[in-house]
């Protein structure tokens, strides 16, 4: 969980732009021939997992990152040399047909012709892009990925720190070529542009053994892919870094376009394998804190909402570090909602003792129940007894199991009261719904108004009676799904975040609640990342809580720092627990996968 922090907002971002392809050239037979130098299409813009250059483009994100040409009228034209295609729209260009529109696209290393009415019009130059890893070993542009840098930059660490996720850039071409504002863009799932860096140096190097002999290489210095604002702008590392996020791409663009692209994912090299993406569902609801009353933040129910997707985004971006996505913000479930009214009946408080005989007097909706308790039952029998009392009434009453808390004799159990035609039933009592002298029984409320009562470390199992109403009122009863529930305020403490992990015998899973002031701490903590966390990883405590203090770990049980020290980084033994705590392979499977590419 997160303790105290003080408020800090942090706001701005880098200019996004969609990424386009350069205005298309235009060609005439009658002009001197023009001069082009174009990339061979070795990347995979339709994400089927295979190289654009091997197949007929069936789509048009292929078409997209293609050199488009217009002829002023329609004319025949063919390609002379094998270094390039000519396509007309998805099929390849048969023979000297005539077009007044076309693309080119590069197959190989070389140099080539288009000839427009049997007049040479274009002049084309072929080069080659590849992608180096951290080790100078050559990437497939089509089947590998980039992934999100999780390490400070090494000019804060040590001289000779390698970032195991950096990579370089090479452009392999037959003799001398001028390229001139080659750059890399960051692309968004959507391929908005989120960022963008360069010019970028080039530096002759000597091509390596698997790019074919007689090219000339040169080769950028390694960047960094980093997962906010706050790190990719940090002036010892801004100049090689820029934001991406995973689902996204880094496209390598050459005069405004777009040369050849590669994915971004989850880590490369794992114990697990490489790890593309996968993704986990949340269910996020923002409690009033009276029945229509303001959201708890934003002021307006669509300020609200568009804060908890940004919220939202913003974890996927962290835990992007572990390939870890929670979708488009548009698909987020996610509303604004009235706190519940008293609908549950917590058999055995906190002690958990068996009844001594007594007798139970509530009422649902205004209708009368009574309920005898006989001396040694246990809270979940006499809850079951009550359960089917209420059902003869007609309501749907069901029994909520709760975990043994550390004080507690035995496991006790809470009954949820809802009307048949649907919505929460409201439970009243005259007095003490309870003459049992041992077992209490209580009906449970939520005031948000003086902030929520929350768990202690001796109730953590099962929550404060005022955390379970409010919990199981607004839980879809799905374990894969992550619930996550902004409150106006915790009571009494600092606490701004908290999580429920998965437990045996708990009816509550898989929960994070924040207050207003874990969002408004923003880059300072990162709440909701961390409280997730917790839920992913199956980890109640915090790495430092027993160990050596990691400020800049996002599991950092106290840090509070926004800057590119602060809590944020993830290692990547904390990436491959959460794939097995709650990859598609666990008993629970929080996160399914989600692959980058069609195979």
């Amino acid at each position: 969980m997160r303790g105290p922090r003080a408020a800090l907002a942090l706001a701005g971002s880098l200019a996004a732009a969609t990424l386009v392809g350069a205005a298309p050239l235009t060609l005439s037979p009658e002009d001197a021939p023009q001069s082009v130098l174009i990339f061979v299409d070795s990347d995979d813009d339709d994400d089927d997992g295979r190289p654009d250059r091997e197949q007929t483009p069936s789509s048009k994100p292929i078409l997209a990152a293609l050199l488009e040409i217009g002829l002023p009228r329609a004319a025949p034209a063919v390609a002379d040399g094998s270094a390039l295609r000519l396509l007309r729209g998805e099929a390849p260009l048969a023979g000297a047909a005539k077009v007044k529109r076309l693309w080119l696209q590069g197959l190989t290393v070389g140099s080539a012709r288009v000839l427009v009415s049997g007049k040479p019009a274009l002049e084309v130059s072929v080069v080659e892009a590849f992608a180096l890893d951290s080790r100078g070993r050559l990437m497939d542009l089509a089947r590998s990925h980039v992934a999100i840098t999780r390490s400070l930059p090494a000019s804060l660490t040590r001289a000779d720190a390698v970032d195991d996720e950096a990579v370089s850039f090479l452009v392999a071409s037959e003799g001398e070529v001028a390229l001139e504002r080659l750059e890399l863009a960051s692309l968004d799932p959507g391929g908005r542009e989120l960022d963008r860096l360069g010019p970028l140096r080039l530096t002759a190097i000597a091509c390596p053994p698997s790019v074919p002999a007689g090219r000339r290489c040169q080769a950028t210095g390694p960047v960094r892919a980093t997962s906010d604002l706050i790190d990719r702008s940090h002036p010892g590392s801004s100049w090689r870094s820029l934001r991406a996020e995973v689902g996204g791409r880094l496209a390598l663009t050459h005069a405004g376009q777009r040369a050849v692209s590669l994915r971004v994912g989850g880590p490369r090299q794992s114990a697990l394998g490489p790890i593309e993406r996968v993704r986990g569902r949340l269910r996020v609801r923002l409690v009033r804190q009276s029945p229509g009353a303001s959201p708890p933040i934003g002021g307006t129910e669509a300020r609200a909402l568009a804060l908890a997707r940004d919220e939202v985004h913003v974890a996927s971006g962290l835990w992007g570090q572990c390939g870890i996505h929670f979708g488009p913000a548009a698909e987020l479930d996610v509303a604004v909602v009235d706190p519940p009214p008293p609908f549950l009946i917590a058999i055995g408080g906190a002690a958990g003792l068996p009844a001594t005989g007594g007798a139970i007097a509530l009422a649902v909706d205004g209708r009368p129940v009574t309920l005898a308790t006989a001396a040694g039952e246990t809270p979940e029998r006499v809850a079951r007894r009550l359960a089917a009392a209420i059902r003869k009434l007609g309501f749907v009453a069901r029994v909520s199991p709760n975990p043994r808390v550390t004080q507690g004799a035995l496991p006790t159990a809470d009954v949820l009261v809802a009307r048949p035609q649907g919505g929460w039933s409201t439970l009243s009592s005259d007095g003490p719904p309870s003459t049992d002298t041992a077992l209490a029984v209580q009906i449970g409320s939520v005031d948000l108004s003086d902030g929520l009562t929350h768990f202690s470390d001796f109730d953590a199992a099962a929550g404060t009676l005022e955390e379970r109403t409010l919990i199981k009122a607004l839980d879809d009863g799905d374990p894969r799904t992550i619930e996550v529930l902004v409150i106006p305020s915790f009571s009494r403490s600092g606490r701004i975040g908290e999580s429920f992990i998965f437990g045996d015998g708990g009816s509550i899973q898989n929960v994070v609640i924040v207050d207003r002031a874990g969002l408004v701490a923003g880059a300072r903590s990162y709440v909701l990342a961390h409280e997730l966390g917790h839920i992913l990883l199956d980890m109640p405590g915090h790495p430092d809580d027993y160990g050596v203090d990691s400020p800049s770990s996002l599991m950092d049980a106290d840090a509070a720092d926004p800057t590119i020290f602060g809590p944020r980084r993830l290692s990547l033994a904390e990436c491959e627990r959460a794939l097995r705590q709650s990859g598609p392979g666990a008993p629970v499977a929080l996160l399914a996968s989600w692959p980058l590419y069609a195979r």
